[in-house]
């Protein structure tokens, strides 16, 4: 019995050693690092991809059967209109010509028997010295004749013609690319050979492709805001700044239904030649700046369900989890449209250790604004 009451007594003990635990070991609030949310000036800008291309693309194709004899450029340089660029072999085309201008001779000295014959016959028709129908025939052989010449004659000017295209000469100035063909080549024959392609490089087009969303958009800024000052610049590959500013010159008539994009081409001056056809680049379209705007880590933030929300800390040093909506990315900042106003606090680091209506233990941080530096460096718009 003494046994068993001993048992019973350190049980006892032991239960009430236990009960005291959860007061001894209370934690303490977490640690997170907290800081005021930052505001400041915003450089807006909306981007899009597209691709460049000449304002033409002329295709130089031979207009007369020969063979190519000359070439008279070099390939990728810049040609001017009226330039010489091929020679195709003239002694077959000069032949054809000389054949016709004989016909045409042959043909006007018969017009002009013809013509000596009606007026011959006339006065004796008149008279009715000879049968009327000598002198019907006299007239059918003038007009017959008269075809005959004016057919001839369009046979020489023909030939002509086709003498002046055995000079191929560039029909425009710009940029001439690779030759098609190579001396001693067939052209022309049976349909016109492509012998090489003009491109103008100044000005240079860029086509991009605008949503519905953003098209709407961008109409409605256009409205609000003067659409001629809203500096328009072309990013190259490379992610420099060509030094020239763009305009708007088309917008297609009507969106694509199968895409929901309407196409956009813009305009930018290119006397340096940098930019050539085909690129792919990026079109930066500057709006005015938004003022004392606010800005967060986008690390501060968490998605839950599709809404976006903060931990904001108040001056007890207790969260509260708050919605938010949020605009555009800009480096690892987060620009806010609602939701927060300046002099706020919240929690940029330790999310997870923190829980609703819990008190924190806040370390002083603050907040970079090293991406909107690069960003200002980047946006520097051309002033030509």
């Amino acid at each position: 019995m003494t046994r068993r009451w001993l048992l019973v007594a350190i049980c006892t003990a032991w239960m009430g050693c236990k009960k005291a635990d959860p007061a001894a070991t209370v934690l303490p609030p977490p640690k997170v690092d907290v800081a005021e949310v930052l505001v400041r000036n915003v450089p807006l800008f909306d981007e899009f991809i597209g691709q460049t291309e000449a304002i033409a693309n002329v295709e130089v194709r031979a207009r007369v059967e020969g063979i190519i004899e000359k070439l008279t450029f070099k390939e990728g340089t810049e040609v001017k209109e009226g330039d010489l660029l091929f020679t195709i072999e003239k002694e077959p085309v000069e032949q054809r010509l000389r054949r016709a201008k004989g016909k045409l001779a042959e043909l006007q000295a018969a017009r002009a028997k013809a013509v000596t014959d009606v007026n011959r016959l006339r006065p004796l028709a008149e008279q009715r010295a000879i049968p009327r129908q000598d002198y019907e025939n006299s007239l059918a052989a003038e007009n017959q004749t008269s075809a005959a010449v004016d057919g001839a004659a369009a046979d020489v000017r023909s030939a002509e013609l086709d003498l002046g295209y055995c000079e191929v000469h560039a029909p425009i100035s710009g940029l001439i690319g690779s030759k098609q063909v190579d001396v001693g080549a067939l052209v022309g024959k049976g349909s016109p050979t492509l012998l090489a392609t003009i491109s103008p490089l100044d000005p240079i087009r860029v086509q991009i492709t605008l949503s519905e969303v953003d098209y709407l958009r961008a109409r409605k800024e256009a409205t609000t805001n003067d659409a001629r000052k809203l500096a328009v610049s072309l990013i190259l590959p490379d992610d420099s700044i060509h030094p020239h500013r763009g305009q708007f010159v088309f917008a297609e008539r009507t969106v694509d239904p199968t895409t929901g994009t309407l196409k956009i081409r813009v305009e930018f001056p290119n006397p340096e030649k940098i930019v050539r056809p085909g690129q792919f680049a990026r079109i930066r379209i500057s709006l005015p700046e938004r003022e004392n705007a606010i800005l967060v880590p986008q690390r501060a933030v968490q998605e839950i369900q599709g809404q976006n929300n903060v931990w904001v800390v108040d001056s007890a040093g207790k969260v509260s989890f708050r919605r938010t909506t949020m605009g555009a990315r800009i480096g690892s900042l987060w620009l806010v449209e609602s939701g927060l106003k300046p002099g706020e606090h919240i929690v940029i680091e330790g999310l997870s250790k923190v829980r609703p209506d819990a008190t924190v233990d806040p370390t002083p941080a603050t907040i970079s604004d090293a991406p909107l530096q690069a960003l200002a460096s980047q946006t520097s718009t051309p002033t030509r």
